[in-house]
C-alpha cells in the first residue's frame, strides 16, 4: 500500500464510530468494529501478520523487532477509534483548505460554522499548510482518527525499511474512550508491552504528560408528589430541587467555561427525573486529589443548603473515582518524555510539555502497570463542527513515531 497518512485519514472518518454512554455493550456501538475490522485488513496487507479485532471490539497488532539488541523495551502506540457523542459522526464529509493563507474557514453546508482565525490561534502556525475541515454538518473525527491514520502510516514505512533499527513495536486501537470506557476491556497480558504513548494530543510538538483526575458524582433526589391542582404546600418537585442545586454551582469560578491552566472545576452533564424522583449528574475535575476533595466538599454543602427548603425531601450524593493524574506513574520513568522530546526535536519541531484538561486511555493505563504520556496528533476543536487538523502535523506525528522506536532502541 502506497497510502499517505491524509489518504488514509480521509477513508477512516468517512465510518461512523460514535460511541453510546448510554449502552451497557462492549463496544458500546457495533459500527466501531467496523473501522476495527478495516484497520485489521490494512495491517495485515502490509505484512503484520498477528492483527486482530477481539470480540470486545480492540485491535491489537505486533511491528516484530529489526534489532538483535535483547533489552529494547517494548513500545506501544494507541489511539481509539470512536468519536465524541456530542456531535454526529454520521457521513462525515471532510473538505481541504490547501495553501492556507489565514483567515476565516466558512464551512461550506453551514456558513454559520466558521472556524474563526481570532478564536483559534493554532491556525496562526498553519500558514502555508493543508487544512482538512468538515462541510459544517458533523464532527470531522480527527479526535482520534488522526491518531488512527498516524500510527497506521507509521506501521507501513517501519514495515517497508527493515533497515531501521527498533525494538518490538505494538499496536492498540480502542474502543469507546469518548466515554471512559476504553480500557475496561484491554488484555495488558496480550498486549505485552513496557510503555506506551497515545496518539491523541492537539498542537504539533506537544508532549502531554499530565491529565486531570477525576471523579464523577451522582445526585439521587426524592421530592414529595401530589395532584397539583390540590398541591399547594405539599409538593416538593424532584426536578425543581435538581434546578436549584444547579442553579447555585459556582458561575465565574470551578465551571468549564470560567476555568483554564490549572483550575479544576465541578460540571453538571446530565438530568433526569420526574416530580418525585430527579438524578443530577455532574463531573468533578482538578490536577490534584485535595482539588478533587475540596469540590467534592463544596458539592455536598450546596446540596446541604438547598435541601433546608425541602424539609420532606431527600437527596444523596454518591462520588466514584473515575481517573487519576498520570503523572503520579509517569514521573517515575522520566526516559519517557525525554525519548518523546528528543523525537519531536528529530521530526521538526519544538518539544513543548503540557498538561491536559481531560484525561486519555493512558491515564487509566498508567495506574494499571502501563506508564502511558500522550503526544499531539494535530487534532483541534474536537467534539465539535468545527474540528480541523492539518496534513503537515499529521505527517510530523508520523515522523515522530518512526524517530521514538529508533531512539528506544538506540538507547537500550
Amino acid at each position: 500500500m502506497t497510502d499517505t497518512v491524509l489518504d488514509r485519514f480521509l477513508r477512516y472518518v468517512a465510518i461512523d464510530t460514535q460511541s453510546d454512554g448510554n449502552s451497557l455493550t462492549q463496544p458500546s456501538t457495533e459500527k466501531q468494529k467496523d473501522l476495527g475490522r478495516l484497520l485489521v485488513d490494512e495491517l495485515q496487507a502490509i505484512g503484520i501478520a498477528d492483527a486482530h479485532l477481539d470480540e470486545h471490539g480492540y485491535v491489537y497488532a505486533t511491528i516484530p523487532a529489526t534489532t538483535n539488541k535483547p533489552n529494547v523495551p517494548v513500545i506501544c502506540f494507541c489511539s481509539h477509534m470512536d468519536t465524541s457523542p456530542d456531535c454526529s459522526g454520521e457521513g462525515v464529509k471532510p473538505q481541504i483548505v490547501k495553501n492556507y493563507q489565514g483567515g476565516d474557514i466558512v464551512l461550506p453546508a453551514d456558513p454559520n460554522q466558521v472556524i474563526r482565525f481570532a478564536e483559534h490561534p493554532a491556525l496562526a502556525q498553519q500558514i502555508g499548510n493543508d487544512i482538512i475541515t468538515t462541510d459544517g454538518t458533523t464532527l470531522l473525527g480527527a479526535d482520534n482518527k488522526a491518531g488512527v491514520a498516524e500510527i497506521m502510516d507509521a506501521a507501513a514505512f517501519l514495515i517497508a525499511h527493515p533497515e531501521i533499527k527498533h525494538g518490538t513495536l505494538k499496536i492498540l486501537f480502542t474502543p469507546d474512550e469518548e466515554i471512559g470506557r476504553g480500557v475496561d476491556k484491554v488484555d495488558l497480558a496480550k498486549l505485552g508491552a513496557d510503555f506506551a504513548y497515545t496518539m491523541d494530543g492537539e498542537t504539533a510538538g506537544n508532549i502531554e504528560d499530565e491529565t486531570f483526575s477525576a471523579d464523577g458524582a451522582v445526585i439521587t433526589i426524592t421530592g414529595v408528589s401530589a395532584h397539583p391542582g390540590f398541591a399547594k404546600g405539599k409538593i416538593e418537585h424532584a426536578i425543581k430541587i435538581a434546578a436549584a442545586i444547579v442553579e447555585r454551582l459556582p458561575k465565574h469560578t470551578c465551571s468549564p467555561e470560567t476555568t483554564e491552566g490549572r483550575e479544576g472545576f465541578l460540571h453538571p452533564i446530565g438530568i433526569t427525573g420526574t416530580l418525585e424522583h430527579a438524578t443530577l449528574s455532574l463531573i468533578i475535575r482538578d490536577f490534584t486529589e485535595a482539588g478533587l476533595q475540596e469540590k467534592a466538599a463544596l458539592l455536598q454543602r450546596i446540596v446541604d443548603e438547598v435541601m433546608r427548603d425541602y424539609p420532606r425531601s431527600t437527596a444523596t450524593l454518591e462520588i466514584k473515582q473515575q481517573y487519576r493524574n498520570m503523572k503520579q506513574v509517569l514521573d517515575r520513568h522520566p526516559e519517557l518524555v525525554t525519548n518523546a522530546r528528543d523525537a519531536i526535536r528529530r521530526a521538526g519541531l519544538e518539544p513543548v510539555t503540557t498538561a491536559i484538561r481531560g484525561g486519555t486511555d493512558g491515564s487509566r493505563l498508567s495506574f494499571m502497570g502501563l506508564p502511558f504520556p500522550n503526544i499531539f496528533a494535530g487534532e483541534h476543536a474536537f467534539h465539535s463542527r468545527l474540528e480541523w487538523v492539518s496534513r503537515q502535523d499529521m505527517e510530523a506525528s508520523v515522523r515522530t513515531i518512526v524517530h521514538l522506536a529508533m531512539i528506544f532502541e538506540e538507547r537500550a
